[in-house]
């Protein structure tokens, strides 16, 4: 699934998981934000949200039903890995 067709989805379910989910900001980044995915690439994606591992698991479950791969769901936050926070914000496309 190439970067564009992933950002529709997205951005067709954004508020429904917005309201569901209580997020701020909701994006892609990785191989699949750089259209060098491969046919396993998992699909990474980074979210605005409070800290709730539970909330966060349900939403990692639904996208991945969504969008029919694997999903590394990273939350964005201040005091996340700093490498790892340098790289989404130089690759996320946001939705």
């Amino acid at each position: 699934m190439q970067r564009d067709e992933i950002l529709s989805i997205l951005s067709n379910h954004k508020a429904e998981f917005s309201e569901r989910y209580r997020f701020k900001k909701l994006g892609i980044f990785g191989s699949v934000a750089r259209n060098s995915a491969s046919t396993t690439s998992d699909i990474d994606i980074v979210v605005d949200m409070e800290p709730n591992i539970l909330l966060r698991a349900q939403f990692k479950e639904e996208l991945e039903q969504l969008l029919g791969s694997k999903i590394d769901l990273i939350r964005y936050w201040a005091k996340m890995n700093a490498y790892l926070k340098a790289r989404i914000d130089q690759e996320a496309y946001y939705v």
